[in-house]
């Protein structure tokens, strides 16, 4: 499996979130070649502010790995972290973030803020984006048009 494949599984994740009335958002945690931990939003379903679909993911995959530090590892997510799921991926110590689409509004990887790789910290980590940023936009678009008509 490549990122493609790793970024279709989260946008399978932000679609059961949408499914479920959440904002669809959806994350996968990989680790040599395989899904680790999976994760959708779950703010209104979990009554949690901090379930984000990162967070989700990045509490799958240290239990599945029994390590809170997920070195090795790569966060796949349907859209641009947010201040706080970007200083979780800081602590976990993530090797790796690719997202799909951009976040104009909390985007803490550039869009808005810049909270990954500041020169200040001491974990940084490869960061990509765009891959399926087109569908993930989309669908998020998509779910607000209608929770607007509704």
């Amino acid at each position: 499996m490549g990122d493609l494949d790793f970024m279709q599984a989260a946008l399978d994740e932000a679609r059961l979130a949408a499914e479920a009335g959440e904002v669809p958002i959806g994350a996968a945690v990989v680790r040599e070649g395989e899904i680790v931990g999976r994760g959708q939003n779950r703010v209104l379903r979990d009554v949690d502010p901090t379930a984000h679909a990162e967070i989700v993911a990045l509490r799958a995959a240290a239990a599945a790995l029994e390590n809170y530090r997920l070195q090795g590892c790569t966060l796949f997510v349907t859209l641009e972290p947010c201040a706080m799921c970007a200083g979780a991926m800081i602590h976990a110590r993530l090797d790796r973030l690719v997202f799909a689409a951009a976040d104009p509004k909390a985007g803490a990887v550039g869009s808005v803020l810049t909270v990954l790789n500041h020169p200040q910290l001491n974990h940084h980590m490869v960061v990509e984006q765009g891959i399926l940023g087109d569908e993930a936009g989309e669908l998020l678009r998509s779910f607000f048009r209608e929770r607007r008509s509704s």
